[in-house]
């Protein structure tokens, strides 16, 4: 069974402009939906179908394959049916083999992950559903106005006790975020509701981005994310190598400057803890600064990594370090939080950034940890490289 992710992502926004690229916590909206669809252990192909070519370009860094929509196709009245409809009867891949199952992906539900989008496709084939959507559980009192004018209860009924808002009957409420649909049915309906369509409840939130004021919650919201990305062991080649930079990954930048003029750092022994973990895999460690630093020396010593500093080549250093080792940057994974990282982390299989790392850093990252620089971000990505089996064998 052939199933595709499709996202519609239309350059055109009248409610918050730019939104589809726009970052959040440093990925934008875009990249999210590419990642979560292609973490999905169903998903074969991702598709971005707009109008703009910096969508496209965006989506096809985070490894989808791009669809540009007609013009006629893209006006703020066009549906997502339409667009969805385009890439099924236009795609020259879909044609030569078309999909059995469709999912559909918006950009504005930030919060789907790889795992919501298996939950509604595993519904939707073990329910013999045509199609599934997902959604999040509603337990509000929900009222509407009578003939009379008066307010009607719609859930409950107002002149009985009032009851527990948990004891209220479920309802539902459409999440935004992932349909799915068998695509023979879908083409004859025209319409992401048809035939059988069953409900998925998911973990997720109900937030959907289409105004500023809906992307100020999804900026406070995303505070409880555990980690932007995901981690999937079967595309990545066995990590042999572990590189760090310093400032901002071990430290949280802040330098204290003592009365004598000497100068001091904070670290967090967690990350003694996560690379004594990796050494005992036989993963080999190095720091890389960018300038020579008697404090991260002796850190790295403290830690048995290898250090290496340079002024404005950081990728030249570790490109001939990986060779005098016999690693490729295939088998390495870089942790990174400076501009001057960047080339390091998109040369390397896996790249990780603190939370609190710069905008630019975190984009190309992926993924975006929940530790911030110096709060045991070592730690965090050593115990994610060991539980999700990502090591090469000792």
């Amino acid at each position: 069974m052939k199933i595709v992710a499709a996202i519609p992502a239309r350059g055109g926004s009248v409610g918050l402009p730019g939104k589809n690229i726009r970052p959040l916590n440093g990925i934008p909206l875009v990249g999210r939906t590419v990642r979560a669809a292609r973490g999905s252990r169903f998903v074969s192909d991702v598709f971005v179908s707009s109008d703009s070519d910096d969508i496209l370009n965006v989506a096809v860094k985070y490894g989808a394959r791009a669809v540009m929509r007609p013009l006629e196709l893209s006006g703020p009245t066009a549906s997502s049916e339409s667009a969805l409809m385009h890439l099924l009867r236009n795609e020259p891949s879909l044609q030569s083999e078309p999909p059995d199952i469709l999912v559909f992906l918006q950009c504005t539900a930030p919060f789907t992950q790889a795992h919501h989008v298996d939950q509604v496709v595993e519904a939707l084939l073990n329910k013999g559903a045509t199609s599934a959507i997902s959604v999040v559980d509603d337990h509000g009192f929900y009222w509407e106005v009578g003939e009379n004018g008066e307010g009607v209860g719609i859930n409950h009924d107002p002149s009985k006790p009032r009851v527990r808002r948990q004891d209220i009957s479920a309802r539902y409420r459409e999440n935004g975020a992932v349909y799915a649909t068998r695509v023979p049915e879908f083409l004859e309906a025209g319409n992401r509701y048809c035939g059988k369509t069953i409900l998925v409840p998911v973990d997720s939130t109900w937030i959907e981005i289409d105004t500023s004021q809906d992307w100020d919650m999804a900026e406070a919201f995303i505070r409880t994310e555990q980690f932007t990305g995901e981690l999937a062991p079967e595309h990545i080649k066995p990590l042999r190598a572990l590189v760090t930079s310093f400032d901002g990954v071990h430290t949280d930048n802040s330098v204290f400057v003592n009365r004598d003029g000497t100068e001091s750092i904070i670290c967090n022994r967690y990350d003694e803890i996560g690379l004594d973990r990796l050494h005992g895999r036989n993963v080999r460690l190095l720091m890389l600064d960018r300038e020579e630093n008697n404090l991260a020396m002796q850190r790295a010593r403290k830690l048995a990594m290898e250090y290496q500093s340079h002024p404005f080549d950081k990728l030249q250093i570790m490109s001939d370090w990986s060779t005098t080792h016999g690693i490729g940057f295939s088998e390495m994974a870089f942790i990174g939080a400076d501009i001057a990282d960047i080339d390091c982390m998109k040369a390397c299989s896996l790249s990780a950034a603190p939370r609190n790392a710069p905008a630019e850093v975190k984009a190309c990252a992926s993924i975006v940890l929940e530790s911030a620089g110096g709060a045991a971000v070592v730690h965090e990505f050593s115990e994610l490289l060991i539980s999700r089996g990502m090591l090469a064998k000792a």
